[in-house]
């Protein structure tokens, strides 16, 4: 399964801002809502704001990021399949690239994420007989 989350707010519209105090607090409220999962890797683009959400479920798991350029969704998920085919992995993305990691893994529903939305939590159950499986929580 992959969980997949937009990163959590932060503190400006600059090109790579540190997460606000209420993003500090989703991430920690990231942490708890997986805390059940067996999650393997987490995979965050290269801007701080994705590590940073995903910051306290990497310290749980003693996991350091896989850092992937956020410009190529397609090879994001083709590198998850590759290297945890049968694991739960993490991915943090925002709001532009989740919907296109999703479609990548298979969901065939359009996805949307507003601007100020950041309390989705997708699943993306994969399947090899046709689409994903989706479930959208929020977190």
């Amino acid at each position: 399964a992959v969980v997949v989350v937009r990163h959590a707010e932060k503190v400006d519209e600059s090109t790579d801002p540190l997460l606000s105090a209420v993003g500090i607090a989703r991430a920690e409220a990231l942490q708890r809502a997986v805390k059940s999962l067996d999650i393997k890797a987490v995979y965050v683009t290269q801007f701080q704001r994705t590590w940073l959400t995903a910051d306290a479920v990497l310290k749980a798991r003693a996991l350091t990021p896989i850092k992937l350029p956020a410009d190529n969704m397609a090879a994001v998920a083709e590198r998850m399949k590759a290297e945890h085919p049968n694991d739960v992995v993490l991915a943090v993305g925002h709001s532009n690239t989740t919907p296109k990691l999703l479609k990548a893994l298979g969901v065939t529903e359009s996805i949307e994420i507003a601007h100020d939305e950041y309390d989705n939590l997708f699943i993306v159950i994969p399947s090899s007989t046709g689409p994903a499986t989706l479930l959208r929580l929020r977190y």
